[in-house]
């Protein structure tokens, strides 16, 4: 009996030995050529922008060489669906926004991923979503966007990056708590928006900070609000909708990276490790600040309660409005 508790003992310990090398083997062996981060946008708004940052600084923690893929459309789907047939070994990975991650399922009639398709790896960015209106319509303020749309209902236009994100549901929320009509404009990114509102095809947008903050400081846009809780350090005089008197338009945006599902534990451990040490450096958070963003790291496991939460809250939201696909 006791010999046969030393043999299976002497088994239980060579096997947590192999799993041990394996792991450590893994970790080494990745990455073992370059990693390309898909991104299911236009090149020029948030979600391309927090993919170039992290990719920049990550290449050379990791060793490998990070390209950016911009595959944008299909309300996310089809830079979705490249990652998750890609092969399951950590070289193919999605920069995800969260407008297409917990609101598109919402709405999306034929899905082409679900969410057990992927796996967590690491919240990047994230960010308040800024009213933005072209420097020639006559508001400046939010309750004053209100008193024009009221007096001129339907004949204001918004931006989005696509029908169901996230802007699209803030305008929807804006409208709501207004009492206003607008018509919906849906783009293929933030990118295309932004030089439509630039060129005054459309009057306004909503939308994450950095991509607007140049063309603010140059004044050929006007910043209204920040549909977070708080002020933004980047602009300091510009009041939360909460200050301008519609607290319930709220909507935050992140940015995170995600992994096929099938991605081994060890490589995902590594990724996420070596993503935390970019994103908590001095130099990323200082950059991120600039652009009117936080660098805001988490792990797989707090990505995943995120996600979670986030798809039950916006389920409301676009119950409410009645957002459908196109």
């Amino acid at each position: 009996m006791n010999l046969n508790r030393k043999h299976f003992n002497a088994l239980a310990l060579a096997a947590l030995a192999a799993a041990f090398a394996g792991t450590a083997a893994a970790q080494a062996a990745y990455p073992s050529k370059t990693v390309t981060m898909v991104v299911p946008t236009a090149a020029g708004g948030t979600t391309d922008l927090s993919a170039r940052m992290l990719a920049q600084a990550l290449g050379p923690v990791l060793g490998q060489t990070v390209v950016v893929d911009n595959k944008g459309g299909g309300n996310g789907n089809i830079a979705a669906s490249i990652v998750k047939r890609a092969e399951a070994d950590g070289h193919t990975v999605l920069m995800q926004y969260s407008g297409y991650h917990v609101i598109s399922p919402h709405i999306t009639k034929q899905k082409q991923w679900e969410q057990a398709d992927f796996q967590p790896v690491a919240n990047v960015i994230s960010a308040p979503q800024i009213i933005v209106v072209r420097a020639d319509l006559p508001v400046k303020t939010l309750p004053e966007l209100i008193a024009y749309a009221k007096a001129n209902p339907g004949k204001l236009n918004y931006a989005s990056s696509g029908n169901g994100s996230l802007q699209h549901v803030t305008g929807a929320m804006l409208e709501q708590q207004g009492g206003i009509k607008m018509v919906h404009v849906p783009y293929k990114g933030t990118g295309p928006a932004l030089q439509d509102l630039l060129g005054g095809q459309v009057d306004l947008t909503f939308g994450t900070a950095p991509p607007f903050m140049p063309h603010i400081a140059s004044g050929k846009l006007r910043v209204l609000a920040v549909t977070g809780k708080e002020r933004l350090a980047s602009l300091p005089d510009v009041p939360t909708t909460a200050e301008a008197g519609y607290p319930k338009v709220d909507a935050t945006s992140w940015f995170a990276v995600f992994a096929p599902a099938g991605v081994p534990k060890p490589v995902v451990d590594k990724l996420t490790a070596d993503i935390r040490t970019v994103v908590q450096s001095a130099a990323f958070k200082q950059k991120a600040q600039e652009q009117g963003a936080t660098a805001d790291y988490q792990t797989p496991a707090q990505l995943g309660d995120k996600v979670k939460a986030d798809l039950a809250n916006w389920a409301a939201v676009v119950k409410t409005s009645k957002i459908e696909a196109e």
